[in-house]
This record gives C-alpha cells, sequence and structure tokens, in this order.
C-alpha cells in the first residue's frame, strides 16, 4: 500500500480504501496461485495491537487490513486524515462473494460452533448463486489438530477461507499457518458466520448509520462491559499519542 492508500491509526497501518475498491483488491488476488492475508481490525482489535507489539506485527503482516468500526473511522477525523468510509468484515464478505460468484469461487468455512458453519455454507450457497461451499470446519479445536485443519483446507482446493474465531485468536492462527496453505484469501472475520445464521443478531441499519452499532452489542450483551470499556481508552490514546505514528 501506499501513503496514500492507508492510515496509521496507534501503529497499525489501516487501508484507506473504500468498500468497492477493496472488493476489487480482493478481484484482484483471485486465481493468481498465491495465499493472502485480510484483517478487519476495529478500535478494539487495534488497541489490543498498541499494548501487544507481536500482536501489532501480525497485524501490519497482512496483504488488506480494513476499518472494521465507527471507532476506526472517528479515530482517522482525529489524525486529520478521514477515512472515506469504514470497510467492515461482515459487509466485506457480502459485497466480494457478490462480486465473485460469476468466476465459481470456492469457499471454506472455518469457526463458530458445530452446525454454524454447516448451516453458513448453505445460506451463502442459496445467496450467491455459482460460490461454492468445498468445506467447512467448526472452531473448537485442540493446538495439536492444526495440521489435519490446514490438510483439510488445502485438500479442498479452495479460492477463499474465512477464519471466524474471534480476535486475536483468529490473526494468530492466520498468521502461523498461512505458510502452509498452498493458495487462496484468508479472511479473518470474527463472528460473521454466527451473524449470517442468527446466532447472534447485528445492530439495525438506523443503528449502524448512527456509530451506534458497539451500543446495540452492549445491550444484547451487558457482559461485554469490560471489552466495550476499550472503546473510550482508544478514543483517548489516539486523541494523546495517535499524531506520532502517523510520522513514522
Amino acid at each position: 500500500m501506499s501513503e496514500k492508500e492507508k492510515i496509521n491509526i496507534l501503529g497499525v497501518d489501516v487501508s484507506a480504501k473504500t468498500m468497492d475498491e477493496t472488493v476489487d483488491e480482493l478481484m484482484g488476488y483471485l486465481g493468481d496461485g498465491s495465499t493472502h492475508t485480510v484483517y478487519t481490525p476495529n478500535s478494539e482489535i487495534i488497541y489490543m495491537a498498541y499494548k501487544d507489539e507481536e500482536f501489532k506485527n501480525i497485524l501490519n503482516s497482512a496483504d488488506v487490513k480494513s476499518a472494521d468500526g465507527i471507532g476506526v473511522v472517528y479515530a482517522s477525523k482525529i489524525l486529520r486524515k478521514p477515512l472515506t468510509e469504514r470497510v467492515a468484515g461482515y459487509d466485506l464478505m457480502h459485497a466480494f462473494f457478490k462480486k465473485a460468484k460469476d468466476r465459481g469461487v470456492r469457499v471454506f468455512l472455518f469457526g463458530s460452533k458445530p452446525t454454524v458453519a454447516e448451516n453458513a455454507g448453505k445460506m451463502l450457497s442459496d445467496m450467491y448463486e455459482g460460490l461454492e461451499i468445498c468445506g467447512t470446519r467448526n472452531g473448537y479445536f485442540k493446538p495439536e489438530e492444526t495440521d489435519e485443519i490446514v490438510n483439510m483446507i488445502n485438500a479442498s482446493n479452495p479460492d477463499v477461507v474465512l477464519v471466524c474465531l474471534g480476535a486475536p485468536k483468529q490473526e494468530k492462527w492466520i498468521y502461523e499457518n498461512k505458510d502452509k496453505i498452498k493458495k487462496g484469501i484468508v479472511m479473518g472475520l470474527g463472528g460473521s458466520l454466527d451473524t449470517l445464521t442468527g446466532v447472534t443478531q447485528r445492530a439495525p441499519e438506523s443503528w449502524q448509520k448512527l456509530g451506534l452499532e458497539w451500543a446495540y452489542r452492549l445491550v444484547r450483551e451487558p457482559r461485554r462491559i469490560g471489552r466495550m470499556m476499550a472503546l473510550p481508552r482508544f478514543g483517548l490514546t489516539v486523541f494523546f499519542k495517535g499524531k506520532r505514528y502517523g510520522k513514522k
């Protein structure tokens, strides 16, 4: 990415591309025979990386790091390098598949509870005719099962692998195994399979437009209050310390 195509937020180089531009970038990776990695950091993930140098390096190693969350957009405005729009992982998945379905793209789904990936696969197949779900695997596994999962992925010959294990587990898993995966676009997409199948409910569009998706999730899942405390800490840290990172 050129300097104009990214913005550094607390040490993480986030893509400044729009949704359409990001989809075009992914389309360009299809069929090139290489392995590409995609992360979608929100403010909580970026703050996590700010506190953890190793995780920050993992995030920055990805080919694509799209801005998932209104907090990242607000941070860009504080740094006077405003992003045009947020490119949330769930929305990116749909926008990408809508365009890629005509290419007969093969997709492997990895993550969530047993049966969720299978159900998600059926839904995606119905939504995007031409998309082929070539394999699924739930997200419950022991470390010693990792090679077996990688072999399963490779045997299915996917063009796209969705890894939905939640942050930072999914990013670390992708980073540790990307060189073992023969080819494809490997995307860390958090709870996308759960949202797609209705296991969790996304905020209504009106809440999303107001930048209150985080508040909706908190209302529905009060136990997230501890994690949500990272949001004000993230904002204050960007305000007081953010500018020095952009000078690097």
